[in-house]
């Protein structure tokens, strides 16, 4: 008695892909493997290895020159976006070596401008604006002196002088003082009466210093000083 066997395994079936395989024969198709092959080794020729740590100098080399790194740090072309923030050979040096791009390396620069600069100069305004405190106090003799002058001086000056020179004088020590002095001395208003005299010629050109656009809206550093100057030698320091 005959009887079909359930654990037979099944037949073989053919070790050739399908893509390689002639449908009618099922035999090998050489053309469509040349053709497999010969992309892979296209293929092959574009691939770079990844270096290792222990790598040869000659396998790092390949790899940055595959990426774009330049044959020398030299050739990175560094756009300045602000005078502190000029090409370092030093800082290019060690980009070079990490193997950044020149878009990378740019980078770098891009990011010190966005976020360290801006940084710096919040620390250097907080830093002269202690100075400029306490010189003041110095000046007028200690905290409850200064504080109570400061809040004298201010209405004082806001409304004797016009908006715009009452905040130049106030941003600067020198300013306030001379505001001080003025006060005391009962100067007349600046810039709400043009047309005042004073017996004093250096007085009044520092009047009209004051009113100049160089020294409260251009913040120009020499015509700020040879105000400041003006002001120390009349009303002293």
């Amino acid at each position: 008695m005959f009887y079909e066997d359930s654990q037979a395994e099944p037949a073989a079936q053919s070790p050739i892909p399908d893509k390689f395989r002639d449908p009618a024969s099922g035999g090998l198709r050489g053309d469509a493997l040349l053709r497999a092959y010969l992309d892979l080794e296209k293929r092959m020729h574009r691939m770079v290895e990844i270096p290792g740590e222990d790598c040869s100098d000659e396998q790092r080399c390949a790899f940055h020159r595959a990426l774009g790194v330049p044959e020398s740090p030299d050739q990175y072309a560094i756009e300045q976006r602000h005078p502190m923030l000029a090409s370092d050979p030093q800082v290019n040096q060690m980009l070079h070596k990490a193997g950044f791009t020149p878009k990378q390396a740019q980078l770098v620069y891009d990011l010190a401008h966005s976020r360290v600069i801006p940084t710096i100069e919040a620390m250097k305004g907080e830093y002269e604006s202690q100075r400029g405190l306490d010189r003041l106090r110095d000046h007028f003799g200690g905290d409850s002196k200064w504080s109570e002058t400061a809040r004298q001086v201010s209405a004082w000056g806001q409304a004797n002088l016009s908006p715009d020179v009452y905040q130049a004088l106030a941003a600067s020590p020198d300013g306030i003082i001379a505001m001080r002095a003025m006060m005391a001395g009962n100067e007349p208003s600046m810039g709400r009466m043009p047309g005042a005299r004073t017996d004093e010629s250096s007085e009044e050109d520092l009047k009209k210093m004051l009113q100049d656009p160089r020294y409260w809206k251009q913040r120009d550093p020499a015509f700020i000083d040879k105000v400041s100057a003006g002001f120390r030698r009349i009303y002293g320091e």
